[in-house]
């Protein structure tokens, strides 16, 4: 077998922020969203309505004296107070104030469903579906199947999420997810269709069923029941989504009464559409600011991008760092994951500040950090190579589906660096980055082909293969090409051409 050469890829020098074709409601994944729908939860503490015996016992626990709030709510609960008997339940599911327990917090919530208190239900039913019994899991569809007659808003919403990350099915169910979301909706449930929205958006996954007019039918609906963060939505879209529907007046107008209802998002917005519609930089930074100085992460970003590279301004570096470490400070992870690239990058680099940034994003969950923090180990960067620490980062970011992780770790298993040497896991990891675009893990997966690592040799597939990366970039493959073309005779390069265009007519670099 011929040697297969590889390249393990950074993008540090290239770390500023993608222009935003939309601004997205929020940045949490599809596991996040049975916690911020959960209707039993206030700040943390259980609910109880005003004027109810248990009221001073959730204070009680409110306030973070959980033991006196069990002891108000115990006898109250022995006497059937529905609310007391939910605050019993959630401190022995929490263990705050009273045994954690899973078993008896159950007890309590179905003594609270078998009094129609709904809070109970809920976390009955979440209880129910966290088990790995299919028995119990039948259980919590059917609860919520029958609280969604009393309440479709909040049990059709969270019926939604269930079925679209498969906990009653195993498989993810996004027709029926859309069907209970859009109950919820019909009963004025605005998470609902903020879910829609962005189900129809693309932002969940499941491209095949992206709807933009649905998508914007939905933010409407949000936004006309005033959820600020549908306003920035809809108003994005109306002043640089799709040229055909674009509205300036109205976008600006949705923007302005987001801003006025504190949410500094629609700044973001602004600044965009100065940047890529008006393609005025001094305005966007303009706005840009205006975001920074209301504490707008994002902005804080692109208002230091803008001066870091001397856009709408003239260059300060220093300016556009303190901007940075001002967002990093708040938790921003592209802030470090800038400061890092800063650091490692300046004339005089520093290692320490630069890993300490990488460590933060990475810890963080962005998977561009995790690729970086990776090569960072993999070059030595502390002055000890860590391949071990290399691997797992790698690993990290490729299961967040991060293309260059995927490519990078593709590599090691090629060269057998830090992981068994193995041309079959290179070959799936290059094919997965490839399915992505990734210019790098085409040309590789050309290679293979060409070299019959993992596969049958195959030079037509190869040529086929490396010009596709020479359409996504990669520099090396004018010269992989050249070198094929010269063994080719004129019906292997007709052959290898024919495969191209099926390649293209299809799915590439399968």
């Amino acid at each position: 077998m011929k040697h297969i050469s590889i390249r393990v890829i950074s993008i540090l020098a290239v770390c500023s922020l993608p222009v935003l074709a939309a601004v997205s409601l929020d940045g949490k994944d599809e596991d996040s969203i049975f916690s911020e729908s959960d209707p039993a939860l206030k700040d943390g503490a259980p609910a109880a309505k005003a004027g109810s015996p248990a009221e001073a016992a959730r204070k009680a626990f409110e306030s973070g004296d959980h033991a006196e709030a069990v002891k108000l709510a115990r006898p109250l609960a022995e006497k059937g107070d529905a609310d007391a008997i939910y605050l019993l339940g959630f401190a022995h599911e929490t263990g705050q104030g009273a045994e954690a327990s899973s078993k008896k917090a159950e007890e309590y919530y179905r003594k609270g469903l078998e009094k129609n208190h709904g809070d109970s239900a809920y976390r009955l039913a979440f209880l129910l579906m966290s088990s790995k019994d299919k028995t119990s899991i039948f259980e919590a569809q059917a609860i919520l199947e029958k609280q969604a007659i009393r309440d479709p808003a909040i049990a059709g919403r969270i019926l939604g999420e269930a079925f679209l990350l498969g906990r009653f099915t195993g498989e993810p169910d996004p027709d029926k997810a859309i069907s209970w979301w859009k109950k919820a909706a019909d009963a004025q449930d605005v998470a609902s269709m903020l879910f829609i929205a962005r189900f129809y958006d693309g932002q969940m996954g499941f491209f095949d069923k992206r709807n933009p007019v649905l998508s914007l039918e939905y933010f409407e609906k949000a936004a006309e029941s005033g959820n600020t963060g549908a306003m920035v939505a809809v108003g994005s879209r109306l002043l640089y989504g799709d040229e055909a529907s674009r509205d300036e007046e109205r976008g600006l107008a949705l923007l302005e009464k987001a801003i006025a209802g504190e949410d500094s998002s629609g700044y973001l917005a602004l600044g965009t559409w100065q940047e890529t519609v008006k393609k005025d930089s001094k305005a966007a930074l303009a706005e840009f600011e205006r975001g920074k100085d209301a504490g707008q992460s994002d902005c804080m970003i692109r208002a230091a991008e803008y001066y870091i590279e001397g856009k709408g301004t003239e260059k300060d570096l220093a300016r556009g760092v303190k901007i940075l470490e001002t967002a990093a400070e708040g938790g921003n992870a592209q802030a470090h994951l800038m400061l890092a690239a800063n650091a490692l990058q300046s004339k005089k680099p520093d290692a320490i500040s630069g890993y300490q940034h990488l460590v933060a994003a990475a810890n963080a969950g962005l998977a561009a950090a995790q690729n970086e923090l990776g090569l960072f180990y993999l070059s030595g960067g502390l002055g000890v190579v860590d391949t071990t620490a290399a691997v797992s980062w790698f690993s990290r970011a490729g299961q967040a589906n991060y293309s260059p992780a995927q490519n990078n770790l593709g590599a090691l298993h090629e060269r057998g660096t830090g992981v068994e040497q193995s041309y079959e896991k290179a070959a799936q990891l290059y094919a997965l980055a490839a399915q992505q675009g990734h210019a790098g893990a085409t040309l590789a997966l050309a290679r293979f082909h060409a070299a019959g690592a993992a596969t049958k040799v195959n030079r037509p597939r190869a040529w086929a293969l490396a010009k596709i990366a020479e359409d996504r970039g990669e520099a090396n493959a004018a010269e992989f090409l050249a070198t094929l073309e010269k063994e080719f005779s004129k019906e292997q390069l007709t052959e290898a051409k024919a495969e191209l265009g099926r390649m293209t007519r299809g799915k590439a670099a399968e």
